[in-house]
C-alpha cells in the first residue's frame, strides 16, 4: 500500500470521530477567545486525529520499534541513523540558501562532503569532530524567514503535531529531496521503493531514539494531547529563534 493510500485510509477512519467533534467547536465568546489564544481552533478535530495516531503507535509503531531495537545492535542502529541524517543534508543545504543563510549553507555542504567521503556514505559522524555542526533548515523555516505566519495548529495523520506553514514545508521538503529523483532513473517502482523505505526508516529511527521519553510523557501527562502541543511549540519556536514574548507572527496567517 502506498503512503498516499495509507494517509487516505487514515483520513477515512478518522472521519467518523471528526464529525461529532465539529458540533463541539467553541460557541461562547470566552471559549472562542481561549481557542484563538492557544492557536488551536480545530482542537476537537485535532484530538480525533491525535487519538488515531496514538492508537496506531500503540498497536503497530511501538511494537515494531521495540522489535527493531531488540534485533539490531546499538552500533548498527547508530550507523543507520547517521546515514539517514546525512541523506537529509541536501534539503537542509537548499533551505539554507533559500533563507539567505550562506554561511550555514557552506557548513552544511562541507558536512555532507566530509561525512559522505571520510564518513563512508554518512555511516560515521566525522564533521562534528571538525567543528562542523549540523545546521537547522527545512522549508517551514524558510517560509517563516519569508514572513509567513504559522496558521492554526494541526495534527497530521502519522506525522503528528504541526501547523499550516510547517505542513506545507513538510510536503515541499519531501519533494525537494534529491534521492527520489535519482532513484526515478530506475523507474517508478524503484522510486516508490526508495521513497517508502526512507519514510519508514526515518520514522522508525526517530521513534526508537525517543522510545522511553515519549512513553514517559504519555504515562505521566494529565492531558497528553495538550502536553504534546506545548512541547511541539516550544521545540519549534526554539528552532525558529522565537522568544516566548515574540508570538505575534504566529497568528499572521489567521488574520
Amino acid at each position: 500500500m502506498s503512503i498516499r493510500r495509507l494517509l487516505l485510509t487514515l483520513a477515512l477512519l478518522t472521519l467518523p470521530a471528526m464529525l461529532p467533534a465539529f458540533a463541539e467547536l467553541p460557541k461562547s465568546p470566552e471559549a472562542q477567545a481561549e481557542a484563538i489564544e492557544v492557536n488551536d481552533p480545530l482542537e476537537p478535530v485535532n484530538r480525533a486525529v491525535f487519538d488515531v495516531n496514538d492508537f496506531l503507535d500503540r498497536l503497530l509503531i511501538k511494537p515494531l520499534t521495540e522489535l527493531y531495537r531488540f534485533a539490531i545492535p546499538d552500533y548498527l542502529r547508530e550507523r543507520i541513523a547517521n546515514i539517514l541524517s546525512n541523506m537529509g543534508e541536501p534539503v537542509i543545504f537548499a533551505n539554507n540558501l533559500l533563507q539567505g543563510e550562506t554561511s550555514r549553507a557552506a557548513v552544511t555542504a562541507q558536512r555532507f562532503v566530509v561525512n559522505t567521503t571520510v564518513g563512508l556514505a554518512g555511516m560515521y559522524e566525522v564533521a562534528e569532530d571538525l567543528d562542523l555542526a549540523r545546521q537547522p533548515g527545512d522549508f517551514g523555516q524558510t517560509l517563516y524567514s519569508w514572513g509567513l505566519g504559522s496558521g492554526p495548529y494541526i495534527v497530521l495523520p502519522l506525522f503528528g503535531p504541526s501547523n499550516i506553514r510547517d505542513a506545507i514545508g513538510l510536503g515541499v521538503d519531501m519533494v525537494m529531496s534529491p534521492w527520489q529523483w535519482i532513484a526515478a532513473r530506475g523507474g517508478r517502482a524503484v522510486k516508490n521503493e526508495v521513497v517508502y523505505t526512507s519514510f519508514a526508516a526515518n520514522g522508525l529511527t526517530r521513534r526508537e531514539e525517543n522510545l522511553e521519553a515519549y512513553d514517559a510523557l504519555r504515562t505521566g501527562a494529565l492531558d497528553f494531547y495538550a502536553q504534546m502541543r506545548s512541547i511541539y511549540r516550544q521545540y519549534r519556536n526554539r528552532q525558529l529563534g522565537i522568544q516566548p514574548e515574540d508570538t505575534s507572527r504566529l497568528f499572521d496567517f489567521m488574520e
